[in-house]
């Protein structure tokens, strides 16, 4: 049985010990105490456990840990710089992308993936670059606005 010792996690390198098969999603959570990502369907398909693996975003729930290993994995709560938020994650706030966010730290993740392989993106592309994250809550409007607020691409909201 492979061990996994350590991981780097948001420009950090991390120690655990855990077998190689354990879920990326269970490793952040439970070993290491980064909860933003969350247990959602288990199978890969909603994007609430959504992390970057080397700037791509995966789902950590389906994602082996030894698969993680030696690469960099990014979290939401790695997102914040120097006490400053994404600027993703301050267009959230602004558009008011978020209900009940269970799903919003995995929909920050995708699209930050999608704002550094396309700073901007028109509306079709947010669409494409977001299928495969669901919201439970259907916000999907508002998360699309706050991914325009983002790229700089938003027209002005109206009140």
């Amino acid at each position: 049985m492979t061990r996994v010792t350590a991981l780097n996690v948001n420009g950090k390198k991390m120690t655990t010990d855990v077998d190689s098969t354990t879920s990326l999603l269970s490793v952040l959570r439970n070993d290491l105490n980064l909860t933003g990502g969350k247990y959602g369907c288990g199978e890969g398909q909603c994007g609430a456990c959504a992390v970057l693996l080397d700037g791509q975003p995966i789902r950590s729930c389906t994602t082996q840990v030894g698969r993680a290993a030696g690469k960099e994995i990014t979290t939401i709560e790695g997102l914040e710089k120097d006490g400053r938020l994404h600027p993703l994650q301050e267009a959230f706030i602004k558009a008011d992308a978020m209900q009940c966010a269970y799903c919003t730290s995995g929909m920050i993740m995708s699209g930050a993936a999608l704002l550094a392989k396309t700073p901007r993106p028109n509306r079709a592309e947010i669409i494409n670059g977001m299928n495969g994250n669901i919201c439970r809550c259907g916000t999907y409007q508002r998360i699309i606005n706050a991914i325009e607020i983002a790229s700089g691409t938003a027209k002005e909201m109206s009140k």
